[in-house]
């Protein structure tokens, strides 16, 4: 069993669910385009801060580079002495604040013929500048290998000097060359060290809300700078990477190393939190920087707004609800009166009050509605109580008509038992309660049997009755010892008289002499009759005859003769049965009826009878019978 469920929670449900849908739209449209928005702007303020930030380091590196660069190009150009070489490195630091520290590194021999090394460096510490000679043997360095085999300028990986600067540097070296004859040979390498505390004093600037920073790292991919002092020089991004087993950040490591500029989704390596990363990498060194933001900082304000969108929403709802709720029982108390009322109504108690009520809308107009229909109902049911009594009067009034024309009709088979020259059976069914089929036969005289089979237009009572006149004319007439032909013009002329309804009926009437055979017929506008013989052949009774009877009054109507041979069998019926239809409105036909005669034309004429109807019920299916059925058929046996 179904729960019931109120009107008034259905309407309440149903406004408050198209209100949450719309609120929830119009709630996720403006939090998916604010967030957009917050997130263009800061993909924009990412790029101009992470410009600004590669723009003020690549100025201070490019400044780094111009030293070394010019000093290189002097040392190829002219020439220079023990103090005046010393005096150019000790110039070049003192004059340039962001270079920690300079040297001219020689090949082995080339400043002298007794020294393998040569490399007096200057470098800032405490108090002042001051000076050493590299005391290792530099030539497998990168500061002094990278740009000796590239053949280029070239800014080293950030390295810790032991043995001169004692700090963790980067090194911009320049190769310089002296002619030899016609050959260029390398002479040594002109360097400039920079601190990595100045980059990490640029980069921890770069302050995002609370938690966002900077970090660089190196063309490997090794920390250079970072908040996290652990990851400074003693890790690489890939390593991290290899330890979270983060595959998005090795290939984000990926990319930065090679160059490329992105904005990307990074988990702070800090703070843990989920962050938006913008990564540029530095033209002048090939080092990148990368700029995080926190996401859930950046996202604050909007989250509140949608807490308080939420909240106003929440109490907008029960607000709403609250309202809603007392509309519909408003709505629905006086409809809850209306249902009780029609229940009662639908039991059948036509005198339950039906509620007053005081407001004037629809649903004052649906208890008038009601009203009405109460009063209709009780006019109704007293007029279909006078309707059902006399339709059972015309029921019982057909049954009797029914009755009536059966037991004027002849059903007791065979009709004659005494009589060996012949068999004859008929069957009649009709389409209503009573019909207008009729068959009949009787002796004439010892000899003479005068048999007919007919078909009235149209059905019921009146078609009854016409045939029951029908038949008596012919008994009638039959009397007066006629030839079939007469007898029809006589018959015919007496249904013609009054008759205003112009009714009709079509007949085969024929006598037959059950010693000789010979059968004299005629047809009133009739299916002509089969006759079946010893072998399964069937042929028609050819001569249609006039017209039907009581059509015209001077029609006249002929005789016809033909003789049966002992042992055939004379079928005759009416169009009931070739134009039975099936669903398809397909008819039984003349071709179907002959193919079944020929079947069973030597079957007992009882078996031809009901054989054949089965036919016609099997092919109608359960089509309702629309036309009366009649056959008759009778076996001459000589």
């Amino acid at each position: 069993m179904y729960r019931k469920t109120g009107l008034a929670l259905r309407i309440s449900l149903l406004v408050l669910s198209s209100i949450t849908a719309i609120f929830s739209v119009v709630f996720l449209y403006n939090y998916i385009f604010s967030r957009q928005i917050i997130q263009t702007n800061i993909e924009r303020n990412a790029e101009s801060l992470t410009l600004s930030t590669i723009h003020k380091i690549d100025g201070v590196l490019g400044a780094v580079e111009r030293a070394p660069r010019n000093l290189a190009i002097f040392l190829e150009e002219l020439s220079y002495g023990d103090g005046e070489l010393i005096e150019l490195i000790k110039a070049v630091v003192q004059s340039n604040p962001d270079i920690y520290g300079a040297t001219i590194a020689f090949e082995p021999f080339k400043y002298s013929p007794n020294a393998r090394t040569f490399a007096p460096y200057y470098c800032k510490k405490k108090g002042g500048i001051e000076f050493t000679y590299i005391p290792y043997d530099y030539f497998g360095w990168d500061w002094y290998q990278l740009p000796k085999e590239l053949e280029a300028p070239v800014w080293t990986e950030p390295y810790f000097d032991e043995g001169a600067g004692g700090i963790i540097m980067a090194t911009f070296s320049v190769p310089f060359y002296r002619k030899i004859g016609s050959e260029r040979v390398l002479t040594g390498i002109v360097t400039a060290d920079i601190s990595l505390s100045w980059l990490q004093e640029i980069i921890s600037s770069v302050k995002i809300s609370d938690t966002g920073y900077g970090f660089l790292i190196s063309r490997n991919g090794t920390f250079i700078t970072h908040p996290d002092p652990q990851l400074v020089m003693n890790e690489t991004i890939f390593s991290v990477a290899e330890t979270k087993e983060d595959q998005s950040m090795r290939e984000l490591g990926r990319k930065m190393i090679n160059g490329s500029s992105g904005y990307a989704s990074f988990t702070s390596l800090l703070t843990g939190k989920k962050c938006w990363m913008r990564y540029t990498p530095l033209p002048t060194s090939g080092w990148s920087l990368a700029v995080l933001f926190p996401q859930d900082e950046l996202m604050a304000d909007i989250t509140r707004l949608n807490r308080t969108v939420i909240s106003i929403g929440l109490a907008g709802f029960f607000i709403i609800l609250l309202v809603i709720v007392l509309i519909a029982r408003s709505i629905t108390r006086p409809l809850k009166g209306l249902s009780v009322a029609a229940g009662h109504i639908a039991k059948g108690d036509l005198d339950a009050e039906i509620p007053e009520v005081k407001n004037r809308d629809e649903v004052a107009d649906l208890a008038d509605s009601f009203r009405f229909m109460k009063a209709s109902l009780k006019k109704y049911i007293a007029d279909l109580k006078e309707t059902t009594a006399a339709k059972e009067r015309i029921e019982s009034e057909l049954k009797i008509a029914h009755d009536i024309q059966m037991s004027i009709l002849p059903k007791t088979f065979p009709p004659f038992p005494d009589r060996y020259e012949f068999e004859l059976y008929a069957m009649i069914e009709p389409a209503r309660e009573v019909g207008g089929d009729l068959y009949d036969f009787f002796f004439l005289d010892e000899t003479n049997l005068c048999f007919a089979i007919g078909d009235v237009s149209g059905k019921g009572v009146p078609a009854s009755l016409f045939m029951a006149v029908t038949r008596t004319l012919i008994k009638t007439k039959a009397t007066q010892g006629l030839e079939p032909g007469k007898l029809l013009t006589r018959v015919n002329q007496d249904l013609c008289v009054d008759n205003d309804a112009m009714m009709f009926v079509t007949l085969f009437l024929g006598i037959l002499d059950v010693r000789t055979g010979e059968l004299q017929y005629s047809n009133a506008g009739h299916n002509p009759p089969y006759i079946l013989g010893h072998s399964g052949e069937t042929r028609a009774v050819k001569e249609k005859g006039g017209a039907a009877l009581g059509v015209m009054e001077d029609c006249e109507y002929r005789s016809h003769n033909v003789i049966m041979r002992p042992g055939e069998t004379l079928f005759l019926y009416t169009d009931g049965v070739t134009e039975a239809a099936d669903a398809a409105q397909n008819l039984f036909s003349d071709q179907r009826l002959v193919t079944e005669l020929s079947l069973n034309g030597n079957k007992p004429v009882r078996d031809i009878v009901s054989s054949l109807m089965a036919r016609v019920k099997a092919f109608s299916h359960e089509v309702e019978q629309t036309d009366d059925i009649t056959m008759l058929v009778i076996r001459y046996r000589g």
